[in-house]
């Protein structure tokens, strides 16, 4: 198969920017409440933290190697990087502008204040004059520099103050700067007694304490300015597969030096003078390019709590309570219903309860023989891998595989393998080489004439929390072709040997990618036959070069061709000749967007897969993912109504995506707003 031309192609890391953008939209959006525009700036803020620790860093690590390796579209490491410091610039700005312009002075409407440091009354200033003794001045260190004291290592995404001095210490030094790091354990906005702040809500931002009493850690000296400053380092952790005896053991040498890779972003305050500027960016090793002067607080990911401190549910989403099917709510035996049927649940809008349910069951029920289970990402507190704890303390066979590799989960997920390691289960670590990101449970009961398999598959992570705020599906199921090949699969990840041919899953990396490239080709020989045919697929990303380029082939068969993709998308719609049959859009909304829905027409006869995986290159060929069938026509027509149908319906949150790569957002001006996420609320959850 030729690969699409490189102006076919819409560079990945201005994609994951153009993402962003929209991120940072719903911060402007008036119809979102007041108090989730604010969380929307903090996602923002922690989304850009986490491109540059990841893909900048990775365009910096390119060009000190001097690579001219070209991305797909064409770009030079040093062209991306360019780009995406122009574009990144611009964002930041406009963050900042909703910050000051729009979200400080609405909320302060609303009775909830932010106080600066020159609207601080008498009251108020002496509250903050006694916190800073009380809480601050003992816990904080104070750098000078000079040649015994050297510019201290500064932690990644830490909080830090430059300092500009004039005058002799005590010990007759005069070394002109000193740096002091805030405390990580202090948070970064503290709020106000009700009698001191003279409203019910005000807080104040630590940098502002800290910048009105910093004179008192230098005694004798003159401070001539204050800078707030944040650096952002690589956090890429380098383990080498084929090297590494334990992996458990070499992650945790090496966590710790996440903290300090190299510097890739600095952020300052906008009033920092040049001098100290140029100062930071000589140590850090940075560039003009990567200097970042921000009007407001360096760390707007801590303000993530405001919301959760204000007791204003106006201000916030309304409240839901995830349902549950009616199937489940009627019988405790969670096996007896999977019996009688496969279970769909579309979370958050259901209960993600079920699922530990199912796993806790299996746990307690005596008649359970073993468990096995994929764990990318489970959080720190998870009732699943207690549960699984359980399960081998009482004797069942344990099998848990690890993923240790799950970028910024990895510490937590060792925990995990070390607790379950004591109690006897079987911890394996994936394979070298391929993270293991497909979500899959299995349980083997006796039962009368033998063992049955029960399974769970899903396209979201193993995690309560988030099973909150993202959509996903998950699929409960006993029958027999299908658990059979999640028991291979198993087999496989934990064993040795070739690959089995599996009877209903695609799998990662042998089959999912050419079954996908399979079925889009079949729907446009369908197409060039006159046959109906189309394809709808939702996901995160798409940047495979094999898969656009079957979809180019189908659009030019004839193809309808919807794309629903959250995050970046490389495939360039609506270009004459090309892809005029294709439309791309982006939902961001109230919950994340994690479903990963591929549905084929197939001539009338309806293919629906769900799956683990984007359609990436990582997904496709480093990653052990699946992708499951929906066979039960109902809940193949359920997915379809729930999944699909109301985002290519939705006129609210819904952006369009145009041939250069840019976002407009759907206008409801001429019809009646049509909200996906909102309907499916309406529809599936309880309400309040």
């Amino acid at each position: 198969m030729n690969l699409p031309s490189p102006d076919t192609l819409i560079n990945r890391e201005l994609g994951i920017l153009e993402f962003q953008r929209r991120v940072l939209a719903q911060s402007n959006d008036p119809s979102v409440p007041l108090l989730e525009r604010l969380k929307f700036l903090c996602i923002f803020s922690s989304n850009m933290d986490e491109f540059f620790e990841v893909r900048v860093a990775g365009l910096k690590e390119q060009i000190r190697a001097n690579s001219n390796q070209r991305s797909p579209d064409g770009m030079t490491p040093r062209q991306q990087f360019r780009a995406v410091s122009e574009t990144a610039h611009t964002l930041v700005t406009r963050q900042y502008e909703l910050f000051n312009k729009e979200i400080i002075p609405e909320l302060a409407e609303q009775g909830i204040h932010f106080f600066r440091r020159t609207q601080w009354n008498e009251t108020q200033a002496a509250w903050i004059r006694d916190y800073f003794f009380r809480e601050l001045m003992p816990v904080l260190t104070p750098v000078g520099l000079d040649p015994s004291h050297p510019f201290p290592r500064v932690l990644n995404k830490s909080l830090n103050f430059a300092v500009e001095l004039s005058g002799r210490d005590a010990f007759g030094r005069n070394s002109g700067a000193a740096v002091v790091q805030a405390p990580r354990s202090l948070p970064r906005v503290i709020r106000m007694p009700e009698e001191v702040a003279g409203c019910e809500y005000g807080f104040v931002f630590l940098s502002s304490i800290l910048h009105a009493h910093v004179g008192e850690l230098f005694a004798g000296m003159t401070v001539a300015g204050c800078y707030q400053f944040r650096v952002t380092r690589n956090s890429d952790l380098f383990v080498d597969d084929e090297e590494t005896k334990n992996l458990r053991q070499a992650l945790q040498g090496e966590l710790p030096q996440r903290h300090y890779g190299a510097a890739v972003r600095l952020e300052v305050a906008d009033n920092c003078s040049d001098t100290m500027a140029a100062f930071l960016l000589e140590q850090f090793e940075l560039g003009p390019d990567d200097l970042y002067q921000e009007h407001g607080p360096v760390n707007l990911v801590r303000l993530m709590q405001v919301p959760d401190w204000v007791d204003r549910p106006d201000l916030k989403f309304p409240p839901f309570i995830p349902a549950l099917p009616a199937r489940l709510a009627k019988d405790e035996d969670i096996f007896a219903q999977i019996r009688k049927g496969d279970i769909l649940l579309h979370h958050p809008f259901e209960s993600f309860q079920p699922v530990i349910d199912f796993i806790e069951q299996a746990a307690a029920d005596p008649n359970v023989v073993a468990m096995r289970q994929t764990v990318y990402r489970t959080g720190t507190d998870s009732k699943l891998m207690q549960a699984l704890i359980r399960a081998a303390q009482s004797g069942k066979e344990v099998t848990v595989v690890v993923e240790l590799m799950a970028r910024f989960d990895e510490e937590a997920n060792i925990n995990w393998a070390a607790k379950l390691e004591e109690v006897g289960a079987h911890v394996i670590y994936g394979v070298v080489g391929h993270k293991t990101h497909a979500k899959l449970a299995l349980v083997i009961r006796r039962e009368e004439g033998g063992l049955r398999r029960y399974a769970h598959l899903g396209t979201g992570n193993y995690h309560a929390r988030t099973a909150r705020m993202y959509t996903d599906f998950g699929l409960l199921t006993c029958d027999e072709a299908m658990t059979t090949d999640v028991g291979s699969l198993f087999t496989q990840i934990t064993g040795l040997g070739k690959a089995g041919k599996l009877k209903r899953l695609w799998q990662s990396p042998f089959t999912l990618h050419s079954e996908v490239v399979a079925a889009i080709n079949h729907e446009a020989e369908l197409a060039a036959a006159g046959k109906p045919a189309a394809i709808v697929a939702k996901m995160n990303a798409l940047l495979e070069p094999q898969v656009i380029a079957a979809l180019y082939a189908a659009s030019q068969a004839g193809v309808k061709i919807d794309l629903i993709i959250r995050g970046v998308c490389a495939l360039r719609p609506g270009i004459a000749g090309l892809s005029e049959n294709i439309r791309v859009r982006s939902v961001v909304g109230r919950f994340l967007e994690h479903t990963r829905i591929f549905y084929f027409k197939n001539d009338g006869d309806e293919r629906v897969y769900l799956s683990s995986a984007d359609w990436m290159d990582r997904n496709f060929f480093r990653r052990i993912e699946t992708g499951f069938p929906v066979l039960n026509p109902k809940l193949k027509k359920r997915v379809i109504s729930e999944g699909l149908k109301p985002y290519l319906r939705d006129n609210v949150q819904a952006w369009e995506m145009h041939s250069d790569g840019s976002y407009r957002r759907r206008s409801v001006r001429r019809t009646k707003g049509y909200c996906a996420q909102t309907e499916l609320l309406a529809l599936l959850s309880r309400g309040k």
